[in-house]
């Protein structure tokens, strides 16, 4: 298989690269912190961008990589150049460009290699993705700029792949500025953390995903349902478009409408519905969904029936099912049970009818101890 029609890891289904996403919504606080420390003669050798998933961290990544790339080392011939207001960068200049080819030479990205014996992705960034530092570093230097490296997601990176960005970061080149994408921040290394800058990137207002989504390509209005269940995500927003999302919740909805009893045949239908290898996204799909609407219901249980309902009949649902704290206690503890059980049965690989089954019934027995009929 050639390079260009291998699957990017760092590539949302339906949406743009971040390469090639002109436009950063809802992260300009970001931005300005990152500026702010350029400007001021502050810049790190290394940055971690973290944030949930699908707000915009690997566009910043890439946004900050091709203005630093566009930037001279030091003054010029007319002294130190005007402070900096934006990291945009002209999209017809020579770096811009190469960067949209994938080809600039003072750029290296680090992500999940593609495995040639099983035609797949591996599952983690290893050491081998990280050794081809040492060429890029010792070619890239020959002209003299600034050089950059990102690494997405830097927590998908095994113990060998982060002691060797780990070292990098020790030591870092002249010039170079190392971004690591972090989803969840707290499995990197202590040491990895303490030797870069933060940069937190938030989850994006109802305004800022409805933009992000029609940049991506996909128009129309950002429904209310969608706004809740993507939780401020465009990636997760995009996920959900792609594969019926929006109908799937509200399937689950009123599937969980006949508790404290539920439809046995429905229940079957729903799980057998994610079996086999071509149902595998909407089985993700499916069990992210069952996990925000026990979250869903345990928060109701605390402050009441939610302003917003991500399906019709949901908010009369979770008010009946988590009528007071003592339910919410309960659903919290469930949520909190089935996503280990998820994480088990996932690794494991077991059966997706019987793992979804499974959840719908320990549901069930929550919901007859505590629901009000």
């Amino acid at each position: 298989m050639s390079d260009d029609a291998r699957p990017e890891p760092d590539r949302i289904e339906g949406a743009p690269h971040p390469r090639e996403t002109q436009t950063l919504f809802g992260q300009a606080r970001a931005e300005s912190d990152f500026l702010d420390a350029f400007n001021a003669g502050r810049l790190h050798s290394g940055w971690l961008i973290t944030g949930p998933r699908g707000v915009g961290k690997a566009t910043l990544a890439w946004k900050i990589a091709a203005f630093l790339v566009s930037q001279p080392v030091g003054g010029g011939l007319f002294g130190d150049p005007p402070p900096a207001s934006m990291l945009a960068i002209p999209e017809d200049s020579p770096d811009a460009r190469l960067i949209a080819s994938g080809a600039h030479p003072r750029l290296f990205v680090v992500r999940r290699p593609y495995d040639e014996k099983t035609k797949k992705l591996k599952t983690e960034i290893t050491v081998d993705a990280v050794r081809g530092l040492k060429t890029f570093f010792q070619m890239s230097s020959a002209d003299g700029g600034r050089r950059v490296v990102i690494v997405d997601a830097a927590d998908e990176m095994n113990r060998s792949a982060a002691n060797a960005i780990l070292k990098e970061l020790e030591e870092p080149p002249a010039n170079t500025t190392i971004l690591l994408i972090a989803h969840q921040p707290s499995r990197l290394l202590p040491t990895i953390r303490s030797r870069c800058r933060e940069l937190r990137c938030g989850v994006l207002g109802p305004d800022d995903l409805r933009d992000a989504l029609a940049h991506a390509g996909h128009t129309g209005d950002a429904t209310e349902a969608l706004s809740v269940l993507a939780a401020g995500s465009a990636g997760d927003a995009i996920r959900l478009l792609n594969h019926d999302g929006l109908p799937l919740y509200a399937e689950l909805v009123k599937l969980m409408d006949g508790l404290p009893h539920i439809n046995r045949n429905a229940a079957l239908a729903l799980a057998n519905a994610s079996v086999g290898a071509k149902n595998a996204t909407r089985y993700g799909i499916l069990l992210d969904l069952f996990d925000l609407f026990l979250s869903r219901t345990a928060h109701a249980g605390l402050m009441g029936a939610p302003a917003t309902q991500a399906a019709s009949g949901e908010a009369r649902l979770l008010a009946r099912l988590a009528p007071d704290d003592r339910a919410a206690r309960a659903w919290a503890q469930l949520q909190q049970d089935l996503s280990t059980r998820v994480r088990h049965g996932r690794a494991v690989n077991l059966d997706p009818a019987a793992l979804i089954l499974d959840m719908i019934f320990k549901i069930e027995e929550v919901a007859q101890g505590v629901a009000v009929t």
